[in-house]
């Protein structure tokens, strides 16, 4: 039960700071359209049916990757300036378990970008919101949001370390993008790229909601998807404990 307050306390926190964050609400709600009306208009250009909703599945996960790795970079940086970082590397609970909450929140306003992409296709563009699985596409996506919200906590572990997190974190988000074939098919990658495109829960995780939507197999995906997702957590306690360790030892946690 006490493991449960802290997730559900954190997750209710977290969402009201980023519900106060105008660049975080830029992030997720302006962003993805942008990236939907670009990608829409490449795609639209092909002409092949169902190429639209390929496109608006791959721009709402592009939203949903940066929105997980800004908030994840971010509430170590925020709290690191407020003074408040240390307080949490003090704290009985695990950093990992104290940070779990945050990740989630970030990931779970992220499904806001697929949402607004998805209806900002079907009434801009006209998408097709026709799904070949639509009870198998409900089940994908909060798989996959929640993987990727786990994968944050991970690279969260890391910005305990490096005082630079928002530097880290533009880094990032393109290299992602690319090798999880967000809008494009991964097959036109370099072949040393595969085995690191199947490392990232994005990858497996727009494989399942397109093939929820397009018609395909989405148990192997899911499957991947979710076993990616565990072993994120379990990483992630190592990392953070090790990068707690680091911090302390070169004096990184706090500013001054």
């Amino acid at each position: 039960m006490s493991i449960f307050r802290i997730v559900w306390s954190g997750f209710r926190t977290n969402l009201k700071m980023l519900g106060t964050s105008t660049f975080f609400l830029l992030t997720s709600t302006v962003q993805p359209v942008i990236f939907a009306t670009v990608a829409f208009y490449m795609f639209r250009s092909g002409g092949r049916s169902g190429t639209l909703l390929y496109a608006a599945l791959g721009a709402g996960m592009m939203g949903v990757w940066s929105t997980t790795l800004f908030g994840s970079g971010g509430m170590i940086q925020w709290q690191r300036w407020q003074g408040t970082l240390e307080i949490g590397v003090a704290s009985p609970p695990s950093l990992a378990l104290v940070y779990l909450p945050f990740s989630l929140a970030n990931a779970f306003t992220g499904m806001y970008a697929l949402a607004a992409t998805l209806v900002w296709g079907r009434l801009v563009f006209g998408v097709p919101l026709h799904f070949a699985h639509p009870w198998l596409f409900l089940l994908a996506l909060p798989a996959t949001v929640v993987s990727l919200g786990l994968m944050g906590l991970v690279l969260a572990s890391t910005f305990v370390l490096y005082r630079y997190a928002n530097a880290m974190s533009n880094l990032l988000e393109y290299p992602v993008w690319i090798a999880s074939g967000l809008v494009f098919s991964t097959s036109i990658l370099p072949g040393w790229t595969r085995p690191i495109s199947w490392l990232l829960p994005p990858y497996w995780g727009i494989l399942a909601l397109r093939h929820a939507a397009l018609g395909g197999g989405v148990w192997g995906p899911l499957a991947a998807v979710l076993g990616l997702g565990l072993a994120s957590i379990v990483v992630s306690f190592f990392t953070f404990r090790w990068f707690e360790h680091l911090s302390r030892a070169r004096a990184t946690l706090a500013l001054t």
